[in-house]
């Protein structure tokens, strides 16, 4: 008998659970179809029967990695006020998906160590979500611009950039020192940011 097409679903989305804190914990170049199908209870073939490789596995869960960071970072922050509110509430939300990324690891940070000098798929499936994601802050403060309360000559690219360091030393510090101390730091550098491209008087 044929599984049904929601079985089917169901099935590829727990084997994604799992193959997604697998990769959290040993990155992308730890994963296998042999592990994730031993976490699943399942055989390398019925895993094999929803992924045709390990790239696509790899692939499939970074697709998971970057839908869940929309979900939980960009999408609660939309229902903020356009401008700075709404760039605070990406930057809260981000620095929050530290903390629930801790005890793991960041998916996303070990792809871009593991696949920075090694092109192919994977290489350009990182790339892609960074530019993405980058594009998103960009249009964020591009808002901000709008509303008069970054200066008009600021440079949203510029911006996004310097963001994107600072939530970096987050995920650095959260690690190493813990994380409390690292997103009030976080936060420090952040306000210290924006005043900086504030209107002048």
């Amino acid at each position: 008998m044929t599984p049904s097409p929601t079985k089917g679903a169901t099935t590829r989305e727990a084997i994604l659970a799992r193959s997604y804190a697998l990769a959290c914990v040993n990155g992308l170049e730890g994963l296998t179809i042999g592990a994730v199908a031993e976490q699943v209870g399942m055989s390398k073939s019925g895993v094999f029967a929803h992924f045709g490789s390990r790239e696509d596995l790899q692939l499939a869960t970074l697709d998971l990695g970057g839908e869940l960071f929309i979900r939980d970072v960009l999408v609660p922050a939309l229902r903020e006020q356009r401008g700075l509110p709404r760039l605070r509430a990406i930057f809260a939300n981000w620095a929050e998906w530290v903390r629930h990324e801790d005890d793991g690891g960041c998916l996303f940070l070990a792809a871009a160590s593991e696949y920075d000098d090694r092109p192919g798929a994977i290489r350009d499936r990182v790339l892609q979500q960074e530019a993405d994601w980058r594009d998103q802050l960009a249009r964020a403060v591009q808002l901000a611009i709008d509303s008069g309360e970054l200066a008009a000559d600021t440079e949203p690219g510029q911006v996004a950039f310097e963001l994107y360091a600072i939530a970096l030393a987050i995920h650095h510090d959260a690690g190493l020192t813990g994380y409390e101390g690292a997103v009030s730091r976080g936060f420090r550098a952040f306000d210290r940011l924006l005043r900086s491209y504030a209107p002048t008087p």
